[in-house]
Formats: structure tokens, C-alpha cells, sequence
């Protein structure tokens, strides 16, 4: 029995966007071409809205897939005047071609080569804008409209842009596959920061008219998660899902139903997402006891304490001073004492904090850094220096660009 056609795509789209990226890696590790892998693979999702059609929903959707691309990966190969030459490098993919394909066990015979992508996807060689868009494109199976409108950027550039990268990767010989234990770290640490990078445009889109876009927050946290399941014992991996966990359990309080920006302190908690939250806290604190801190757990660890507290008063502001100290020690960058210094204004005063801010705006990055002036804004108000917090917040608004922020700056100028 054919399957409705509604049904037909649904079933097509979400298989698409669960098993993309571990489909395309499992093709990508048979023979060595991110562009014939990805060629074949939308050509087998294409086969499928026919076939499916026709003769029904196969017991295994992503299997069908898998097989349906193989298949005509092999039949590429077989045109190819080189095929001889090729032929041991793809033998395997002659003896996998003969799996059953509604074999539902067939998934679990595949290897799970996520990783090894991932790693060509964030190598150094490409810039960080290459790989933030191939991460979207092959792991988390998004199309490059929705990659383009996620990042404001035009089909065309991007599809330019993924060429290119791909271009890159083929001509440099970057390999697919898990680097040398001598740079792994490094490496992963660059996957990681792809990652938060996009959940951070989610979370706060930069630009445009929406305050977040949550697409790509979830995204993010998909890949995370891919992240952490391949990556088990790397606290940091975990650290950063929980982060981003308890971040996202506050999306809904924080801009009202007709779309405004609402700040931590005045936001309905009543709203946050308790069992996103409670994964989170549950995720950081199995991995603290491991005693491999890294930033990204001590991130965590602020914000699940943020969400522990039932009211903005309840805040343990003494804890998360201590944890950005602590975070500061091991990564002594302006964005941590920035934030430490917003602590220390309630822990001990908005004058001491407003000494650190001092400090903190000699940093060259800060000059054009808009919550730097947002955070000075609100202190100098706290500390009753309404001229010199007018003066920031015009600043902050200056540098602003997504508009339900600035709304929100411009509010606040209005009340002051």
C-alpha cells in the first residue's frame, strides 16, 4: 500500500534531518569525495519520493537510503575509465551493497563516522565561517537556504562558499578521519567552538528582526549531543550539551508574546524549561567529579546556578563570583572578566565593579564589544552615576544591530 504523499515527505524530510550526517559519513569514509558523497545521497533522497510511493515505506528508511546511494556511488565508479585502478579502495562497498536494505538491523552494521567528518568539517585550513556552514550542512543535514537564511547570507555565496570548502578539502588532502593524538585536543576544542558558535547565533541572533532563531539552537544542541555520545569521556564535550541545556531551558521567558526582549532578572521563571534544565544540571554535575574542568563546564556550572534560584534575589551571586575567578584563572579573557566584574557588583559593590570595568575597557576588543557597554550601563546606573550610564547606554545602542535589543536599550534610556 502507497503512503500518502504528505505522509511520503514528512517521513523523507525527517529521516533526512536524524540520519544526514550519519549517512554522509559512512559514504565520505568508503571513498575519500565529500561532494560524489553528498551528490549521491540527495540523488537516493530524490529516488525515494517515487519509490516510497509506490511500494510503501521501507521498514528501514535510512537503510534504503544508505543502499540506494552505495549503489549509485558504485555505478559512478563503474563509469569511470580509472574503475580498475579504484576498485580495491571500494570493494567494500560492493560487499555492503549486498545488505538487505528493509534489514532494520542494517544502521547498526554501519560504522558511525560522525567524528571522523567532523574533524574535516572544523580542520584549521578552513576559515571559521567554512566550517560553521559545512558542520550545518554535512552533520546536521541542514540545505543551504536554510544554512544562508540562518546566517543572513545569500543562497548563492553560500552554495559558493561550501564549493569552495570542498574544493579546499579535496586539493589539500585534508583527511576524513580522527587526527594524531598530538593535536586531538586542539581539535576538538575546535568543533566545540563551532558548535556553541551557532547555538550562540540561535540563542541571540546577532542581527535582524528576531531575537533568536531556534532552529538553530537546536541545531546545536543536536550536535552537541552527537558530540557527546561519540565523545564520552571528554568532560568538555559534556560541559559544553549541559551549557547549552541550561541556556536554552530559559528561551521562552526571554522576550514576552508580542516578541520583546526581557532581561534574566525580570523574566517569569514559571516559563523555564524544567526538564531541559534538570538535564543539564544532572549532565554537569556527573562530570565535575572527574576533576577535568574545563571552561565550558565551569559556564555550565554558572548558568545552572542561575536556574536553581526561583527568583532573581535568590541569585547565589557569591558562588558564580568564585566560579568566574576560577574560569578567569584558566582562561583570561576580557568576556570572563567582564562577567566577573558583573558579579562582584552584587557581591560586593557596583563601585569595586566599576574599577574592574575600567580595567577591563583598556582591552582593544572591548571598544566595539556591545555588552561591555550594556554591563556598564547598568552598573553606573546601580551606582547612582546616571550620566555616565546614559552616555553607555547610547553607546551600547550604537553598536547594537539586532532590533528587539536595541528596543529593549532605547526602553531604558526612556525610563533613566
Amino acid at each position: 500500500m502507497s503512503s500518502p504523499p504528505a505522509q511520503l515527505e514528512q517521513t523523507i524530510e525527517l529521516t533526512v534531518r536524524e540520519e544526514w550526517g550519519r549517512l554522509l559519513a559512512s559514504l565520505v569514509a568508503g571513498f575519500g569525495d565529500l561532494q560524489l558523497a553528498e551528490d549521491v545521497l540527495q540523488d537516493a533522497v530524490t529516488d525515494a519520493l517515487t519509490n516510497w510511493q509506490h511500494n510503501g515505506l521501507p521498514q528501514s528508511p535510512a537503510a534504503w537510503l544508505l543502499t540506494n546511494a552505495r549503489r549509485k556511488a558504485i555505478d559512478r565508479f563503474r563509469r569511470n575509465k580509472r574503475f580498475t585502478e579504484l576498485q580495491p579502495d571500494i570493494s567494500y562497498l560492493q560487499e555492503l551493497e549486498q545488505l538487505d536494505a528493509d534489514e532494520p538491523d542494517t544502521m547498526q552494521i554501519i560504522p558511525d563516522k560522525r567524528l571522523e567528518l567532523m574533524f574535516t568539517c572544523c580542520h584549521p585550513a578552513l576559515d571559521q565561517k567554512s566550517q560553521v556552514a559545512l558542520t550545518l550542512r554535512t552533520i546536521a543535514g541542514l540545505s543551504n537556504d536554510e544554512i544562508a537564511s540562518a546566517f543572513i547570507d545569500k543562497p548563492s555565496t553560500l552554495a559558493k562558499r561550501l564549493t569552495r570548502a570542498k574544493q579546499k578539502i579535496a586539493l589539500a588532502g585534508i583527511p576524513y578521519g580522527v587526527p594524531d593524538n598530538a593535536v586531538i585536543e586542539e581539535r576538538i576544542a575546535a568543533i566545540l567552538a563551532v558548535i556553541y558558535l551557532i547555538f550562540n547565533e540561535g540563542y541571540s541572533a546577532s542581527s535582524g528582526s528576531n531575537l533568536t532563531r531556534q532552529e538553530l539552537s537546536e541545531e546545536a544542541i543536536r550536535l552537541a549531543r552527537i558530540t557527546h555520545e561519540l565523545l564520552p569521556e571528554h568532560c568538555e564535550a559534556g560541559g559544553l550539551l549541559a551549557l547549552m541545556l541550561l541556556h536554552d531551558s530559559r528561551r521562552l521567558a526571554r522576550q514576552s508574546f508580542t516578541g520583546e526582549f526581557i532581561s534574566l532578572e525580570d523574566q517569569d521563571r514559571t516559563l523555564w524549561d524544567q526538564a531541559r534544565a534538570n538535564e543539564g544540571r544532572a549532565l554537569i554535575q556527573s562530570i565535575l567529579p572527574r576533576g577535568q574542568v574545563g571552561p565550558y563546564q565551569l559556564q555550565a556550572s554558572v548558568s545552572a546556578l542561575h536556574t536553581e534560584a526561583t527568583t532573581w534575589q535568590e541569585t547565589d551571586w557569591p558562588q558564580i563570583a568564585a566560579l568566574y575567578r576560577l574560569l578567569h584563572n584558566i582562561s583570561p579573557t576580557p568576556v570572563v572578566q567582564l562577567n566577573l566584574a558583573v558579579a562582584v557588583s552584587y557581591t560586593e559593590s557596583p563601585e569595586v565593579a566599576l574599577s574592574m570595568l575600567n580595567e577591563v575597557g583598556q582591552h582593544p576588543e572591548m571598544k566595539t564589544y556591545q555588552p561591555y557597554y550594556a554591563a556598564c550601563a547598568d552598573i553606573f546606573q546601580r551606582a547612582e552615576k546616571t550620566a555616565e550610564a546614559q552616555q553607555a547606554l547610547f553607546k551600547a545602542i550604537e553598536l547594537t544591530e539586532n532590533e528587539k535589543e536595541k528596543a529593549y536599550l532605547e526602553s531604558k534610556r526612556i525610563l533613566n
